[in-house]
């Protein structure tokens, strides 16, 4: 039974920072491509970070480089995302997103149900 669970969400000031977790369970997370998405009442869910399988390589969204690290600790199977100089528009649900290769050229994506971050001005 995969589950993804999120937690460290909360208020913070602009210019604070906060750690968000993904614990995993049911999967390893070393073998997949695991990410950090958001979604902003009234907005469409957009992508924030990324890292890949066994290498480890990291990606990020614009929006988010330089202020943003996406991590991962196989030991606890578990995913990060430290968010450091937070500012106002970082305000969202950040959701935990595992992907899945089922067959080549088709993905399955598991998620967790998310953790609110409010970062106030």
């Amino acid at each position: 039974q995969v589950q993804l669970v999120e937690s460290g969400g909360g208020l913070v000031q602009a210019g604070g920072s906060l750690r968000l977790s993904c614990a995993a369970s049911g999967l390893t997370v070393s073998r997949y491509a695991m990410a950090w998405f958001r979604q902003a009442p009234g907005k469409e869910r957009e992508f924030v970070a990324t890292i890949t399988r066994s290498a480890g390589i990291t990606d990020y969204a614009d929006s988010v480089k330089g202020r943003f690290t996406i991590s991962r600790d196989d030991a606890k199977n578990t995913v990060y995302l430290q968010m450091n100089r937070l500012k106002p528009e970082d305000t969202a649900v950040y959701y935990c997103r595992a992907e899945v290769t089922v067959v080549i050229g088709k993905k399955y994506n598991y998620w967790g149900q998310g953790t609110q971050v409010t970062v106030s001005s």
